[in-house]
């Protein structure tokens, strides 16, 4: 699925106004003995290579370098600052202590998303997404019955496959059926990203952002569901406004129809239950997510090894059309190069990101950012202010700061984070992996100043989830 952090714009900020002041900066294991770097030369230098990397990772469209790039150079420089200047200091230890706290909660969040992409890889390499796609385009149904139920689609199947993915699949079925009405492609991918991001905000699988607070144990996976009706909320009130200028007529389309390759259904089931395995090491055994999704991928992986023991692969005995009935595909399933597969560059990224953000923590600066938001604003201001910003730079770094940061807050302030981290994005079509996703499938029909139309309808939905929020979980703020 799909951003700098607010929480590293605002201390730029404070920087240059002078507020490094007195900061407080706590490696693990370590109370007492890191250094104040918010006013050191190497606090400064860190700030420049991050924020001149984050310029790049939001220039990745008009560059075309990926984002990976730059944050893994700011990463390393970071942190190896941060070792000279301890090393000056005669200081052994703590930032090594530092440092593998970081890459350990790294590893966690990378191999849990491996595991993600290699299932979401197998299900559309077994066509389970183009079968979906195709049934919807021959179901002949008017664009405005299309806008409202690509929307619906995307809000519900973002929770398991991920808000890019489903926003992937659902501009596919537009497009298909769209063609050259730039009209109805814009306002039905306008839908189709709120839709997905509202519908990833209460589930810790439909967001790298609740996947980041679930892992962390601060929500239980129960405790995501308050969140329904206000993400339901967001995506509904624009999109019952865009509806009235979607055009109610039928659309001329017509599609070959596709059938499920031999073994998808398996695969879907292996996913739910892998899932669901997840859910339960977490919830009652106490154990990192990332173990049940691993014991998951060993289910698909031996699955995989009956699929292609199971194959034939003679075609001078087989028929291609029917051995491809029969069996699902001419070549053999390899489940490793589903995993080859992988949004590479985005897991990289998320190192990038996790060394960068853990870095400037460990000099003191989300310490200072957490005084000025979260002590001087107050939780709601700072948490409905994280979403804001989020359309502009990436949510995952925010939330990574606050997780980092952690400040004292209720359930219910961490579920308005959690909405408003995820939500936030849509306000503008570079604000989430999904709409930058969509804009390039899109390209020409769903555009930056189309979104940017529509924004005020969209920050109106922003607006009525927060106040839902409040209205109906207000026994947990």
């Amino acid at each position: 699925m799909s951003r700098t952090s607010i929480l590293h714009v605002i201390t730029v900020l404070a920087a240059s106004l002078g507020f490094c002041g007195a900061a407080f900066a706590a490696a693990p294991g370590a109370a007492g003995e890191a250094l104040d770097l918010t006013r050191h030369w190497g606090g400064y230098v860190s700030l420049i290579f991050f924020v001149v990397a984050y310029v790049f990772v939001m220039l990745e469209e008009t560059t075309h370098m990926r984002k990976s790039k730059p944050v893994l150079l700011a990463a390393g420089v970071i942190w190896g600052i941060i070792g000279l200047i301890y090393a000056m200091n005669g200081i052994d230890h703590v930032a090594e202590t530092a440092v593998r706290h970081n890459i350990l909660e790294y590893a966690e969040l990378f191999l849990f998303l491996l595991v993600a992409m290699t299932f979401i890889n197998s299900m559309e390499e077994r066509r389970v997404f183009e079968v979906l796609r195709v049934k919807l385009v021959n179901a002949g149904y008017s664009y405005r019955k299309l806008f409202w139920i690509t929307g619906l689609l995307a809000f519900f199947i973002s929770p398991i496959a991920d808000n890019l993915t489903t926003a992937l699949l659902m501009c596919a079925v537009v497009m298909a059926i769209g063609q050259d009405d730039k009209k109805f492609i814009c306002l039905a991918c306008i839908n189709i990203v709120v839709a997905a991001n509202a519908g990833g905000a209460f589930s810790p699988f439909g967001d790298i952002t609740t996947l980041m607070v679930w892992q962390k144990g601060i929500l239980q996976f129960q405790e995501f569901l308050p969140l329904f009706v206000p993400s339901a909320v967001n995506w509904l009130v624009p999109a019952t406004i865009m509806s009235f200028a979607v055009a109610d007529k039928q659309p001329e389309t017509g599609v070959e129809d596709l059938k499920l390759k031999r073994g998808a259904l398996v695969i879907i089931t292996l996913f739910l239950w892998t899932i669901a395995t997840a859910v339960c090491f977490h919830n009652f055994l106490k154990l990192p997510p990332v173990i049940g999704m691993m014991a998951g991928l060993s289910l698909l992986k031996i699955f995989g090894f009956y699929l292609n023991k199971t194959h034939v692969s003679d075609r001078e005995t087989y028929d291609p059309v029917k051995a491809e009935q029969r069996i699902g595909q001419i070549v053999p399933f390899d489940v490793f190069a589903r995993v080859a597969r992988a949004e590479w560059d985005t897991l990289l990224f998320f190192y990038g990101v996790i060394l960068c953000v853990g870095g400037l923590g460990f000099m003191g600066y989300l310490a200072l950012v957490s005084q000025i938001m979260y002590l001087d604003w107050g939780p709601t201001t700072a948490n409905v202010m994280v979403g804001v910003l989020s359309a502009i730079v990436d949510n995952i770094p925010v939330m990574f700061a606050v997780l980092t940061m952690m400040p004292e807050m209720s359930q219910g302030q961490w579920l308005l984070v959690t909405l408003t981290a995820g939500v936030g994005g849509s306000l503008l079509s570079i604000g989430s992996a999904a709409g930058v996703a969509l804009m390039g499938s899109a390209r020409g029909k769903y555009t930056f100043f189309g979104h940017l139309k529509w924004t005020p309808v969209i920050s109106l939905g922003y607006a009525a989830s927060i106040y839902v929020h409040f209205l109906i979980n207000g026994s947990l703020m």
